[in-house]
């Protein structure tokens, strides 16, 4: 279907404005940003000399800078008081963290915003390429579902924007060398903020060989670099602040605690930021670290060492890679602890649903399918309406069935995760080569030669200048 920019554009704009006003009008609510407190007030203890990692000092300097807050619940004391960031990331936080509170808040807001729109926009015209009504479909699904990145002000909202524009710079055939800084920076601030939403994304272009490799050798040389400066300055303030750190991850991801992806997690089933990944299925049949791990690391081990060795064998195009990175999101969500705001990068399955689309196979409604519903689920305005009272046929349901029950209505995003992630990497391994879709993909793009610019269209079946053969 041709969509029209002057059609498509005003729907994009009116979309991300659902998410932007109303997730905003929450962020300014007195004391709300919870995840943006944590990092502000961790970097600004750091600013006055004082060890972030330990609960003690941060919680004297939150308390003189924005007083007791009885009121609190015990989740967001545990977000803002056990500080688990890496180093790298403040560097990035220190310009937000050295102005007041109020002030730091609407300039982090301007970013996300600015952030939001530039990477969804790039998303979306990625897939415009070869099916432009689906990829604007797609892309402004998750637009309007995006209140939460706003309301709680997450590093999630930064570290996922700057990957897909990073992404997005990687795969331009013939571009810029301004182009490939802005890509590589990207990228580089991703991974040192966070690493485990970037991480797999990056190992994709390493893997590829060739230029895209360098690009992704360049951007780790970046991260160091930034890691290497926050870990200095942590040190010559903090010399113990490794011991401290270990002791705040061990205690949030205690049992009950608030990364715990059981079901005793002190924020429950049912809220608007579950743990989604594949642990929170697991832990409802057997709610035990020793046994939901192992499973799961084998499970997304298992999908994901297939999933490289055909990324290392095939020859490299455009195409190709937005299928390997469509197949290697959800695993990325899955694999290790995430939430809801983590699944914005979901964005990158835009475009891989676009090629299945536009290649006129049976395949194409089930990656449509599919891709909507993970969307849907993880969509801010799915959970509120999908998990909101879900807990009394949860407690009235015994044994097996209960079990299924709560998985299926309490944990709806991790299973469609799954069951995406099952889906692309068995399209991506089974075609071996990109030239399966080759001749209805040339289709749409000679359909759609108005949206798309030629030079930037890899040739079918042929590498990159650079690349492996």
């Amino acid at each position: 279907m041709k969509i029209p920019r002057r059609v498509s554009l005003p729907i994009f704009l009116l979309s991300a404005a659902v998410s932007v006003l109303w997730g905003s009008a929450f962020a300014l609510k007195d004391y709300v940003m919870t995840d943006f407190r944590a990092v502000y007030y961790g970097t600004r203890c750091l600013l006055e000399h004082h060890n972030p990692y330990s609960v003690s000092e941060l919680e004297r300097v939150v308390a003189n800078e924005h007083g007791e807050r009885p009121s609190e619940t015990p989740e967001q004391h545990q977000a803002v008081s056990l500080y688990v960031n890496l180093p790298s990331t403040f560097i990035f936080v220190a310009p937000f963290a050295a102005v007041p509170f109020g002030v730091a808040r609407l300039l982090w807001l301007a970013l996300l915003t600015c952030l939001f729109l530039i990477s969804s926009f790039l998303m979306f015209d990625i897939g415009a390429r070869y099916a432009p009504g689906v990829s604007l479909f797609l892309v402004c699904l998750v637009l309007v579902n995006s209140q939460m990145i706003f309301k709680g002000g997450n590093t999630a909202g930064v570290a996922v924007p700057l990957c897909l524009v990073g992404v997005w710079a990687f795969l331009q055939e013939r571009a810029q060398q301004r182009i490939v800084v802005v890509g590589v920076a990207c990228m580089a601030l991703s991974l040192a903020i966070k690493p485990h939403d970037s991480g797999l994304i990056w190992l994709y272009f390493f893997v590829a060989g060739g230029v895209y490799r360098r690009r992704a050798l360049q951007s780790l040389a970046g991260t160091v670099a930034l890691f290497f400066v926050g870990l200095v300055w942590v040190s010559s303030i903090a010399p113990h602040w490794m011991k401290d750190w270990n002791t705040n991850l061990s205690v949030i991801s205690t049992h009950g605690h608030i990364n715990d992806p059981g079901p005793a997690s002190i924020v429950g089933f049912h809220n608007l930021g579950p743990v989604i990944d594949l642990q929170s299925i697991l832990s409802v049949i057997r709610d035990n670290p020793s046994f939901y791990n192992p499973v799961t690391y084998l499970v997304c081990g298992a999908l994901l060492s297939m999933w490289a060795v055909a990324s290392f064998k095939s020859r490299i195009s455009k195409e190709r890679a937005l299928l390997a990175l469509a197949a290697v999101t959800p695993l990325t969500l899955l694999i290790t602890y995430h939430r809801p705001w983590d699944a914005k990068l979901l964005l990158l399955t835009c475009p891989g649903c676009a090629i299945l689309w536009a290649s006129g196979r049976r395949r194409r409604w089930p990656a449509l399918l599919i891709t909507f519903a993970t969307l849907v689920a993880s969509g801010d305005i799915g959970m509120a309406i999908f998990l909101a009272h879900p807990a009394s046929a949860l407690e009235s349901a015994p044994g097996l069935t209960g079990q299924i029950a709560t998985i299926l209505l309490a944990r709806p995003i991790a299973v469609l995760l799954v069951i995406m992630s099952l889906f692309y990497v068995w399209a991506y391994l089974r075609n071996s080569r990109v030239n399966a879709y080759v001749p209805a993909i040339e289709g749409a793009l000679d359909n759609n030669s108005r949206m798309s610019q030629p030079q930037e269209v890899s040739t079918a079946g042929s590498p990159i200048k650079g690349e492996r053969p």
